[in-house]
């Protein structure tokens, strides 16, 4: 089992390669590089500002997701309760995290291909989600899980709402939204049989006004 140094050190590398490493897929984008790139060309230049305005917000998300499930490992690890069920708890977490990093690679490339970047705060977002997590991990192994279960439905939600705005034409971006929806509905489903419980409506309401202020901003900066 590990300590509380193993889990602080694990923490750490998790923030350090999710911050400055380059993001490495173990599945392939929806679409092939040469695909992306010619139907990128056929965007206009307002309508590539907008995809990579919402795309940048995708990528945003995802490092917010890498580090709620960072910080929710974390306290799964030092928490109180059976170390064996604490650390099942976090090898759960830990594996979702993993299409997550697929997610966060998607963005990235999509965004380079755009000609866009990311968002500027990206170590305040992950510091600000990571403190959520480990918060939320700390309350539980059911709440915890339910913390993930409301999450996805509301990113979920939230790339509902890309998939209207998207230009019709940006095939490639539209395809990495959906697959990112796919898992996310996904890893919800899997939260909740593993134990996650309902949320109580004000955390789901706080959850939604944190999320706002993240992506009106994450849209410009």
């Amino acid at each position: 089992m590990h300590t509380l140094v193993d889990a602080t050190l694990i923490a750490a590398d998790n923030a350090l390669r999710t911050l400055l490493a380059p993001h490495r897929a173990a599945r392939p984008a929806p679409c092939v590089a040469a695909e992306r790139a010619a139907e990128a060309a056929q965007l206009t230049p307002e309508q590539q500002r907008l995809s990579g305005a919402l795309m940048r917000v995708n990528h945003v998300g995802e490092i917010c997701a890498q580090a709620l499930y960072t910080g929710q490992a974390f306290a799964a690890r030092v928490g109180p309760g059976q170390a064996a069920e604490r650390e099942r708890v976090a090898r759960h977490l830990e594996a979702a995290a993993q299409d997550e990093t697929d997610h966060l690679a998607w963005c990235q490339q999509r965004l380079d291909e755009l000609g866009d970047r990311r968002s500027l705060l990206v170590p305040l977002w992950y510091a600000g989600a990571f403190a959520i997590g480990v918060a939320a991990g700390l309350a539980g192994r059911g709440v915890s899980l339910g913390f993930v279960v409301e999450t996805e439905r509301q990113v979920e939600a939230h790339l509902d709402g890309h998939l209207d705005r998207l230009p019709p034409q940006d095939h490639p971006s539209r395809a990495i939204v959906a697959q990112m929806k796919a898992d996310e509905v996904r890893h919800a489903r899997e939260a909740k049989a593993a134990g996650g419980i309902e949320l109580p409506r004000p955390i789901q309401w706080a959850m939604r006004a944190a999320a706002k202020v993240m992506t009106t901003v994450a849209h410009r900066v």
